[in-house]
């Protein structure tokens, strides 16, 4: 009888705490989307645009700072998982931020290039898409590792993919390759959901929780944004 109270009270101890610490990832990327949403519509919105993009009635096109702004973020996401695993919890703190700004000062052109309310429309789309396939991936007892794997090389494709379209300059391959697009961060939403959920631990001291939770916060945010970015192409009203 006491090792079943016992058993239950453990039990209960890591519900809450799993619970604790899923909201502390789906804050952290809530927060990692407002600060992106907040650097692309100051950047749009005031004289810093000519610091990072030429704007003309030809187009949108990357300054030199706008370069640095693009790849500095591919950059970060290579560097995150070594801070994660070598660094301190602020360390990753700040990288996390410092991307979400990056991110947000590189997608500027989107709200140059849509109306604000298609913006707000396909935002709230994928919002409701992403807490779906989220509480799925979360509450789900199927093992979806083996799906991850298929997704993950699947998104190498793509990438390849949208290379090889940057020369050929198809829009029937182009819109093929959103479609897919759509499909692949669609699935990784809910595998990166059960995988965060797997790499808990109640052990944890409390460092370690903030870094796993700021990791677990970057793959759900980089999926919630690619997935958006997707669905804009399909669902966004062009100004």
């Amino acid at each position: 009888m006491q090792h079943e109270i016992y058993t239950q009270a453990q039990s209960s101890a890591v519900d809450v705490g799993l619970r604790e610490y899923m909201q502390k990832v789906y804050n952290f990327m809530a927060g990692g989307l407002c600060v992106t949403a907040l650097a692309a519509w100051l950047v749009a919105n005031t004289s810093l645009i000519s610091v990072f993009f030429n704007v003309s009635p030809q187009g949108i096109s990357l300054s030199g700072f706008g370069w640095l702004a693009f790849i500095a973020p591919l950059i970060m996401v290579f560097a995150f998982n070594w801070v994660v695993t070598s660094g301190t919890a602020k360390q990753v703190h700040m990288l996390f931020w410092g991307y979400a700004a990056l991110m947000g000062i590189s997608l500027t052109p989107i709200f140059l290039l849509y109306t604000q309310t298609s913006l707000v429309r396909v935002f709230l789309i994928t919002a409701g898409a992403f807490g779906g396939l989220s509480l799925y991936g979360y509450t789900t007892k199927r093992d979806l590792t083996g799906f991850g794997s298929f997704l993950y090389m699947g998104l190498i494709g793509l990438i390849i993919a949208l290379i090889v379209n940057l020369f050929l300059k198809s829009s029937g391959f182009d819109w093929a390759l959103s479609i897919i697009g759509v499909g692949i961060f669609s699935g990784l939403t809910a595998y990166d959901s059960q995988k965060i959920r797997q790499i808990y631990s109640s052990a944890d001291d409390s460092d370690t929780s903030v870094k796993k939770a700021l990791s677990g916060a970057l793959s759900l945010y980089l999926d919630f944004i690619n997935l958006f970015l997707y669905l804009l192409r399909f669902l966004g009203d062009r100004r």
